[in-house]
């Protein structure tokens, strides 16, 4: 693909997800998407056979860019454990920002969880992985103890995906002092567990 095709695309990807974000996936129409993006309806019909694969393509982009924020985290210089929270909160976070950043999208975004499905397919394993190696990490420094470092991997990607919306809705809290009681919990529950040691 050309830079200036790559451009173009990415541009009416960016149009899309402005409109989604202000109107909704409903009330947007291909036409609107063309007109605000200053390009024909041949131009974006190029790209995009309907309005459902470039609402598609917006969400991939979203799930994109919160994959190489949480690159950034696993390749920081961190001790496993502290690297584990921070992928875990800056996950919540970013995911929370993106629905809100997204507006009307949000809607959407959790009524429509097929369609977002296939597309989390791909992030869910590329999260796994990156979970999978932090644990193993932090084995190798001998922080971490575990059976199977894969099989903890996917369990942790499925309570954070299972947090997301409590954590975005403010279930969880908002204030300091629940951030704070809520990270000493979630510490707590990945370092010690939840069984009473016997003394």
């Amino acid at each position: 693909m050309s830079v200036t095709i790559s451009k173009t695309k990415n541009q009416l990807i960016e149009v899309a997800r402005l409109i989604f974000a202000q109107v909704g996936f409903d009330s947007t129409t291909m036409n609107d998407i063309a007109r605000a993006s200053g390009r024909g309806r041949r131009t974006l019909y190029t790209y995009f056979k309907n309005k459902r694969e470039i609402y598609l393509a917006v969400v991939k982009t979203e799930l994109d860019h919160l994959y190489n924020m949480l690159l950034e985290v696993a390749e920081k210089d961190l001790p496993a454990d502290e690297k584990l929270m921070t992928f875990i909160y800056t996950r919540l976070d970013s995911v929370k920002d993106v629905v809100s950043r997204n507006g009307s999208l949000r809607a959407n975004f959790f009524r429509d969880v097929r369609r977002v499905e296939k597309v989390r397919r791909d992030f869910d394993l590329r999260e796994t992985e990156i979970l999978e190696n932090i644990l193993r990490r932090g084995i190798e420094e001998g922080i971490f103890e575990m059976p199977d470092p894969k099989i903890m991997a996917q369990v942790i990607h499925y309570a954070l995906k299972g947090l997301e919306i409590p954590y975005i809705q403010g279930v969880m809290g908002n204030t300091v002092s629940q951030r704070v009681r809520r990270r000493d919990n979630v510490i707590h529950l990945l370092f010690n567990g939840i069984k009473r040691k016997r003394k």
